[in-house]
C-alpha cells in the first residue's frame, strides 16, 4: 500500500512538471488544492493505465522493440499519456494533452522526473 502511495505521489509530481513545462499539457482548476487533487487522481489513472494497458501493448509490439532498439518505448509512453488524457476527459478531470508530439515530449519529461523521484523517495518492500 505504501509503495502505491509513493508511486502515485511521484507520478503526480512528474505530471505537474510536464504541465509546468509544456503549454499543450493543461491542468485547469479553481485553486491550488483542487489542482493538486486533480493531479493525484490523474496520477492514479496514469498508474492504472501503465499497470494494465502498457504490458499488453509491449507484448504486442515486442518485434518493434527489437527492431527499433527500444526507441518505440517513447511512442508507447506517449500513447499511454494520450490514453490517460482521454480517460481524464471521460472522468471529468481537467487534464488534457494536445497532440501526439506533445505527448512524446511529455512522456519523456514524466519518465525522467519519475526516475529522479524514485531515486530520492523511499521504497517500501
Amino acid at each position: 500500500m505504501m509503495n502505491f502511495v509513493v508511486k502515485t505521489i511521484a507520478n503526480a509530481g512528474a505530471l505537474a512538471v510536464a504541465v509546468w513545462l509544456l503549454d499543450k499539457i493543461t491542468l485547469t482548476g479553481d485553486g491550488t488544492g483542487r489542482k493538486i487533487g486533480t493531479l493525484l487522481l490523474v496520477a492514479v489513472v496514469f498508474g492504472l493505465v501503465n499497470a494494465v494497458v502498457k504490458p499488453v501493448v509491449k507484448v504486442l509490439t515486442f518485434p518493434l522493440f527489437i527492431l527499433t532498439l527500444g526507441l518505440i518505448t517513447l511512442v508507447v509512453n506517449a500513447l499511454m499519456l494520450l490514453l490517460t488524457s482521454w480517460l481524464a476527459d471521460k472522468l471529468d478531470l481537467s487534464f488534457h494533452v494536445e497532440g501526439f508530439w506533445t505527448a512524446v515530449v511529455g512522456a519523456l519529461i514524466i519518465s525522467l522526473v519519475s526516475w529522479a523521484l524514485s531515486v530520492v523517495l523511499p521504497e517500501a518492500d
